[in-house]
């Protein structure tokens, strides 16, 4: 079995940002067929989902729901120093995933038809979240 490693640098914007093609790209210049890919996400207001890419309605309504569900401006929060999205934003994070595995078969990432792979972003602002993508396999 062979490692093979990558640092993507992806510019968000709040919500859901796809990187599943960005992904591929890295699968295919490691040349492994057969394996597992772990992408890992450096940041703890950020995180990692895979989501359906089909209807752009699905990721509203999941950014509706976890901001409806985590309140910016709660008086609760004590950090507040980088303004009233940053503990939200930690709190998301914690309530989702920073990595994701998914399988390779055949050269190519095991996603289902309308699944996708998405960089969360949980800041009102645009940020340059770094994602570690490594991938095992023969």
């Amino acid at each position: 079995m062979r490692p093979f490693s990558e640092r993507l640098s992806v510019t968000t914007r709040r919500g859901l940002n796809e990187i599943t093609s960005a992904v591929e790209a890295v699968l295919k210049a490691s040349g492994i067929r057969e394996g597992l890919c772990t992408v890992f996400i450096r940041h703890t207001s950020a995180s990692l989902v895979i989501q359906e890419n089909a209807d752009p309605a699905v990721q509203r309504d999941l950014e509706a729901f976890l901001s409806r569900l985590v309140p910016e401006g709660d008086p609760l929060y004590t950090h507040t120093s980088e303004g009233d999205d940053d503990m939200p934003s930690h709190v998301k994070a914690a309530l989702t995933r920073t990595s994701e595995q998914i399988p390779i078969s055949k050269g190519r990432l095991v996603l289902g038809t309308w699944q996708g792979l998405y960089v969360w972003e949980h800041r009102r602002r645009s940020h340059r979240r770094e994602v570690h993508v490594h991938i095992a396999g023969e």
